[in-house]
């Protein structure tokens, strides 16, 4: 195995709505400034892979017009998954192992404020059984809210604590959309959206992305002094039947856990992708985390922009590793209703 770490990390600052760019304007100086941070041109990058949805754009195959953003000419190579930049990460370790490349270039972007992001996300759900039922994707998270507090895991004050403490520590990050001090009374005070879940207890609609720099052995540690090394990585899937599953567990993310070797070592920070409050709770008793900060960022409670979320969980680790300021993280990235796929991430730092 080839040792791979990513070594720059750049995110937009996100925002309920970018009506001033399209995707190629607002992802673009992003992966300018991702490249630059490591003294890199197009020329040195050997393998490109994004994320992003067809359904946000609004057309078929938008990822090719967002190569503009890229300046693929010359050809380059190049890939894209319809799925988070997270699991666009993933391809590109996949292809720096085969030894097809030595540096990749990946990121991950979404627009949700021209539609309805809750009616899109719902055509994630099985076309035949749950389609029909016209469930949106607060809905279905509402369900798996109620399942969490009616088995007794969890109290609607629990999520609005987890909420309160996501958007306070999100005042520290210059990137976050909702940050600030909340009163956890006065969040329970407010009217549910789709019983048991609250405005707070959702994330916020974001537009924004994300991009990533990897790179392997020698060429790692030229570029950066701590490269943040991908020890471990793994990806699982549960159910797309929800009627299948125990909702208030998500043993795809055990298992990817398990797999990446989360519990090798102890974990410094973690950064968990959990849209809603309560799938905090459900990654925590899944995922072993040693007692580490959890989202210093604020997660995705702070800023969820498509596609890229999971994406900057992983950058936000590996930022922290590069600057010294941990030395093993877990990152952790969702998609689908309900932490159905899950991906999971160990970064290390030399030492």
């Amino acid at each position: 195995m080839r040792d791979v770490a990513i070594v720059s990390f750049a995110q937009t600052v996100h925002s309920r709505r970018r009506q001033d760019v399209n995707e190629v304007e607002l992802i673009q100086p992003v992966i300018q400034e991702a490249k630059e941070r490591v003294g890199l041109d197009r020329h040195d990058i050997g393998f490109t892979c994004s994320g992003s949805s067809d359904y946000l754009a609004g057309q078929a195959f938008s990822f090719v017009m967002t190569l503009d953003a890229v300046g693929p000419w010359p050809p380059i190579s190049e890939s894209h998954v319809e799925m988070d930049g997270a699991w666009a990460l993933y391809e590109a370790w996949v292809k720096i192992q085969t030894g097809a490349a030595d540096t990749a270039l990946v990121y991950g972007y979404g627009k949700s404020s021209p539609g309805d992001l809750p009616r899109v996300l719902s055509r994630q759900l099985d076309p035949y059984y749950f389609g029909p039922l016209w469930l949106d994707s607060v809905s279905v998270a509402a369900l798996q809210a109620r399942a969490m507090i009616d088995s007794g895991k969890l109290t609607q004050r629990q999520m609005a604590e987890t909420a309160a403490r996501s958007r306070a520590a999100a005042k520290a990050n210059p990137f976050a959309q909702v940050k600030g001090d909340f009163d956890v009374e006065a969040i329970l005070a407010e009217d549910c959206l789709a019983d048991p879940l609250r405005r707070h207890d959702c994330p916020p609609v974001s537009d924004g992305g994300a991009a990533v720099v990897l790179a392997a052995d020698d060429t790692a540690r030229r570029l950066v002094e701590r490269p943040a090394w991908i020890r471990g990585i793994d990806h699982r899937v549960d159910s797309h039947n929800l009627g299948a599953r125990d909702l208030t567990r998500a043993p795809s993310a055990a298992l990817a856990a398990h797999e990446a070797g989360v519990s090798g070592g102890k974990v410094d920070v973690a950064e968990l992708h959990a849209p809603f409050t309560h799938q905090e709770a459900i990654l925590r008793a899944e995922i072993p985390l040693d007692g580490a900060e959890v989202n210093p960022s604020g997660g995705a409670l702070a800023a969820n922009p498509m596609m890229a979320a999971g994406l900057i969980r992983l950058g936000e680790v590996a930022r922290r590793i590069i600057d010294g300021s941990a030395d093993r993280g877990v990152a952790h990235a969702t998609a689908g209703h309900c932490l159905q796929q899950n991906l999971v991430a160990v970064l290390e730092g030399d030492g």
